[in-house]
Formats: C-alpha cells, sequence, structure tokens
C-alpha cells in the first residue's frame, strides 16, 4: 500500500513543484507590473492631475492572479495560518489523526469551489471589463474589451491548484502513518529567490 501511494505521490509533486516554480515567476512579473501600474495612476492623479481610467482595473485583474498563483505555494509549504501550540499538547497519533480529518474536509470544500468557480468563470464570457482592452487599434483592427472571465479565471486556477496540494498533503499523511516518512520526497520552497536555496 505504501509502494501504491508513493507511486501517486510522485508524480503529484512533481507536477505541485512545476506549477509552483511556474507561479512563482509569473507573481513576481504580476506585482511588479501591479506596482508600476499603481505608481502610474499616483503619478497621473496627483502629479497630472488627471486619472486614467483603466490603472484601478488593471492592478485588481494582476493581483487576482497572484492571489491564485501564490496561494497553492503558501498551502504546500505551510505558509498559511496555523495553530503551532497544538503540537506541544496533543499526541503524534491524534495530531496526525487531526491533520488527515482537515485535508479531508479542505479537498470537499475545495471541490464544491471548483465547481462554484468555473460557474462563475462561465458566466464572466458574458460581460466585459468596464476599463481594460486590449488594444488592437494599433495593428489596424477593433480595440477588443477584456472579458472578465479572464479575471474570475484566477481564483478556479487557484482552487484547482490548491485541489492537487491538498491531494498530495494527504497522500504525505497517509504514508507517514504507514511508516514511509523516511521516503517522502522533499517540498522545495519555490518562494525564496534562487541564491537563498
Amino acid at each position: 500500500m505504501k509502494t501504491l501511494l508513493l507511486g501517486i505521490l510522485s508524480p503529484l509533486a512533481f507536477v505541485n513543484t512545476l506549477a509552483g516554480t511556474i507561479g512563482k515567476r509569473i507573481s513576481v512579473v504580476a506585482i511588479a507590473l501591479m506596482v508600476a501600474v499603481t505608481l502610474l495612476q499616483v503619478f497621473c492623479r496627483y502629479i497630472l492631475n488627471n486619472a486614467l481610467p483603466w490603472p484601478d482595473e488593471a492592478a485588481r485583474f494582476l493581483m487576482l492572479w497572484l492571489t491564485g498563483l501564490m496561494g497553492p505555494i503558501a498551502l504546500r509549504q505551510g505558509g498559511f495560518v496555523a495553530i503551532e501550540t497544538l503540537h506541544q499538547f496533543l499526541a503524534p497519533v491524534v495530531l496526525r489523526t487531526l491533520s488527515i480529518v482537515l485535508l479531508i474536509m479542505m479537498l470537499i470544500v475545495l471541490t464544491f469551489a471548483i465547481k462554484l468557480g468555473w460557474n462563475h468563470v462561465n458566466s464572466g464570457w458574458l460581460f466585459a471589463s468596464s476599463s481594460l482592452r486590449i488594444p488592437l487599434d494599433w495593428i489596424g483592427y477593433k480595440i477588443v474589451k477584456l472579458k472578465l472571465a479572464w479575471m474570475y479565471m484566477s481564483l478556479f486556477v487557484g482552487v484547482v491548484l490548491m485541489t492537487l496540494v491538498t491531494v498530495e498533503l494527504l497522500l504525505r499523511q497517509f504514508i507517514d502513518v504507514l511508516g514511509g516518512r523516511d521516503q517522502l520526497p522533499v517540498i522545495p520552497v519555490v518562494a525564496q529567490s534562487q541564491g537563498a536555496e
């Protein structure tokens, strides 16, 4: 049983590491663009006294994608809020059991969130952003308003990736219970810069 679970865990851990690495790189670009867009809006509003219509929504778009891509990384590396003192008062068996129960509950919630998120993305194709446009007129085509589905998709992608991470964490707990802790692959720290690893 332990060998089977390790066989399932290995490709899933690879996918989560790859998604985390790609997500981190996109998030770095997103946060840089978000800061640039916000500073541009501050300059235009307070120095030129002429606010642009699109930077606020563009910053919100980038922030949503940043959240959707970094949430799974934080979950996988234990970066969410946790009660650390519980470890001191509970026996290891109770802690493992509690972890498994909580991960199963997370998996149930995330499964519902995937369904609701997909419905939300589909409804976003009906509506266009009020200010975000793709300036295709620069190359001779018509301006295209950005559909809100692209914004909603960020949270859907985040929930799907968090579900994959939750399955991985659950498999790790089961393998640990079966005595295979020393065989578990290490979760790489993808949220740090290359020099800090």
